[in-house]
């Protein structure tokens, strides 16, 4: 099978081209890349005024499966994925039953090759059913396919234990992403603050965060390991994080669009569906994560697509679930808070989506060049758009961008060649 994509803008960080190119691509791989190309082809996509970047990665998002299949599937959010525009993604453990044995991860690696849509790299617990007592089998469950290790939706509070985990992670080349939250002063429902009191609930102080994140810095530093921080949301976080590298720490760390997108205000807009944790913060937050990104602090954006099922988020700010989906709106909102603000460009988009998420889970991807698997994200950047509910691809529809107009929209997902999704416009 060959496939042509002509009159496309290609954007890759690796090569630092950002131009128009052809590309051809036969059967799983990409064999060609130039100007003007004539070759025959079993198929041929017009990308005239799309841009064609290496797929993008998300290496933190939920699936649910097994245990949560009423919030969604493997197969629901795989289809939630490419619809983003995502050709890679790594879901959390904190399943029913986590995958803390080679049995139930296998379980999970099976179903996204069954499913065959994007590259499914499952997580195994840090701890066995995530409670923070004893560790898992990092080595078998390494050998099984873990991509990495987290107790992701719950912190792993003993740091000897914590303390173990990142030290045996970084021995077998993979890592610890640790879900920064001191539940002393975690207890809440939004970020502590004028809107929390207006509103009658109890505010989640920033620190509780900061304490944890603080803790993982000292572990990879002491030790000269490596550690990954999730989720950073605090101005506090990203200056300590950004102090860490310049002294050479092997620490890294993620953001999600609502971090950038959305303060704490949101949630008299949008009400449960602007509740996630760590919660939306305030401006000076929010543009502490956009200058973390643009001078690379932060390592990579990740969706932390959450799902849930809408009679849970009816329960109100105090009792509702935490968490939001967020495949099918991420680049959207990273085009219309990053690039359209002139914060960073199309090029550093590549890095902080494909290029850099591939460096950390040490995967050869992430790039768009001759010899390498075809995983390719096409899409309008100036396409606009309301995004209605009924648009939303993913099983559960909690997102605070229901009735936002939208700018930018993938219109073909290709994963190893084929291609996975397509715009029905």
């Amino acid at each position: 099978m060959r496939t042509l994509l002509k009159n496309g803008t290609l954007i890759d960080y690796q090569t630092n081209i950002f131009e128009k190119y052809d590309i051809l691509i036969q059967d799983d791989k990409i064999v060609k890349i130039q100007k003007d190309m004539q070759e025959i082809a079993d198929k041929i996509i017009d990308c005239t005024n799309l841009y064609i970047m290496p797929g993008m990665i998300d290496i933190h998002c939920h699936l649910r499966e097994p245990g949560f299949e009423h919030k969604e599937t493997i197969e629901t959010g795989a289809k939630s994925a490419v619809a983003g525009g995502f050709t890679t993604i790594c879901p959390m453990p904190n399943t029913k039953p986590t995958p803390d044995s080679a049995i139930i991860l296998q379980k999970i690696i099976d179903e996204g090759k069954r499913v065959n849509l994007c590259n499914i790299l499952p997580y195994a617990s840090v701890t066995k059913g995530e409670k923070g007592e004893e560790l898992v089998d990092f080595e078998e469950l390494k050998k099984a396919g873990a991509i990495a290790f987290s107790d992701d939706g719950m912190p792993v509070v003993n740091s000897n234990i914590m303390r173990q985990a990142i030290i045996m992670a970084d021995k077998l080349g993979t890592y610890v992403a640790s879900h920064c939250e001191e539940k002393s002063v975690a207890k809440g429902a939004i970020n502590a603050g004028r809107i929390a009191e207006e509103l009658g609930v109890e505010g989640v102080l920033p620190e509780a965060e900061e304490i944890m994140a603080a803790r993982e810095i000292v572990i990879s530093e002491t030790n000269n390991v490596r550690a990954h921080i999730c989720h950073i949301s605090t101005q506090t976080t990203k200056n300590m994080v950004r102090d860490a590298k310049k002294r050479g720490v092997k620490i890294t760390c993620e953001t999600c669009p609502h971090y950038f997108t959305f303060t704490v205000d949101e949630v008299k807009k949008s009400g449960v569906n602007a509740k996630m944790n760590p919660p939306l913060r305030e401006e000076k937050d929010r543009q502490a994560i956009i200058e973390g990104l643009k001078e690379g602090t932060i390592d990579c954006i990740i969706t932390d697509h959450a799902p849930h099922a809408e009679d849970e988020k009816a329960q109100g700010l105090s009792k509702a679930p935490n968490g939001i989906i967020g495949f099918e709106t991420a680049l959207p909102a990273e085009i219309m808070n990053l690039v359209d603000t002139g914060d960073i460009g199309y090029l550093d988009l590549v890095r902080l989506t494909s290029f850099t998420p591939a460096k950390i889970l040490k995967i050869d991807k992430g790039t768009i060049e001759e010899g390498k698997i075809a995983d390719i994200t096409i899409f309008n950047p100036n396409e606009e758009y309301i995004y209605t509910k009924e648009m939303i691809v993913s099983k559960s529809k909690n997102s605070p961008f229901i009735g936002k107009k939208l700018k930018g929209k993938v219109k073909y997902t290709i994963v190893n060649g084929k291609i996975v999704y397509q715009d029905k416009e």
